[in-house]
């Protein structure tokens, strides 16, 4: 295993018109014993990956941490995540990630997920949180390869409820992008800048939600998954709204929710249940989920 962290650059927080190109990078194979181990590490600042310990039945577990406490206009992160064949990994948020208010430049985010035959990747963040006047540009890539499979989610959530503050000027541009065997086979883009008030409130757009979430799923027989996902979310109550689809075998299930709390819950009670019912692993989320 090669481990790389480059060395720390100070800045002020959310106040310094220092901006950082964040990396972290990581890959992991699988031994001649069936046990996945870290292949390659990088890692820069302002992203930290730890490795906390795991229960027995779980799969190795990677945390990535924003250590500089969110990220301001200007700032470039870029998470990378190979897994080779038959290698199984979950790469988790410590915590939710900030995005604080811009005066014009952009935040920019991009996510590369890759699985190869056999593997099995989870990637799950916690809230994304975007602060009045924030301006986001975020790209998901998510490639498997074979018989690879890949869960990966996001949760956004449109300004900070906690001081009654709800996003009114701003930018979120959010896509996702899915291949198999390296051809695009569906891509999505959300795109919120004008009139976000109305957006937001409009009963044909996002009827009052307050947040969103999305949880994509691509690998072998995702059709017949579709039937265990659906039977999932009938049993939510949630107060927004949910729905289930499959298009080339891609997995889709959203949620829009008027609570972010119901709305979190839900997200988290889909994922524990969902891998378990595809992979048999424990139906229980990471306890940094719960902290």
């Amino acid at each position: 295993m090669s481990v790389t962290i480059s060395p720390s650059k100070a800045r002020n927080g959310k106040t310094s018109t220092i901006s950082v190109n964040g990396r972290a990078s990581l890959s992991y194979s699988c031994d001649p014993n069936g046990v996945t181990r870290i292949k390659d590490l990088y890692q820069s600042d302002p992203l930290r990956i730890l490795f906390p310990n795991k229960l027995k039945e779980e799969i190795i577990q990677s945390v990535i941490v924003t250590t500089s406490g969110g990220l301001v206009a200007g700032d470039k992160i870029t998470i990378d995540v190979n897994l080779d064949e038959k290698a199984r990994a979950q790469v988790i948020a410590q915590a939710a990630e900030k995005i604080y208010r811009s005066n014009g430049s952009e935040t920019q985010i991009t996510i590369n997920l890759v699985s190869k035959a056999d593997g099995w990747l989870e990637f799950l963040p916690q809230e994304t949180i975007l602060f009045e006047g924030s301006r986001l540009r975020r790209r998901t890539n998510v490639n498997v390869i074979g018989s690879g499979r890949v869960l990966a989610g996001e949760i956004i959530v449109f300004g900070r409820l906690g001081y009654g503050e709800i996003l009114r000027t701003g930018l979120v541009h959010d896509v996702w992008d899915v291949q198999q065997n390296g051809r695009l086979v569906w891509s999505d883009a959300f795109h919120l800048e004008n009139e976000i008030p109305s957006v937001l409130a409009n009963p044909a757009c996002f009827d009052g939600a307050v947040a969103m979430a999305t949880v994509v799923y691509t690998g072998p027989s995702t059709q017949d998954n579709l039937r265990i996902a659906r039977n999932i979310v009938e049993k939510q109550q949630s107060d927004g709204r949910t729905a289930v689809t499959c298009v080339n075998g891609v997995l889709v299930t959203r949620w829009l929710g008027k609570d972010i709390l119901k709305l979190r819950n839900d997200f988290g009670c889909f994922w524990a249940t969902f891998r378990n019912k595809l992979t048999g692993l424990p139906k229980q989320l990471p306890r940094l989920w719960h902290m």
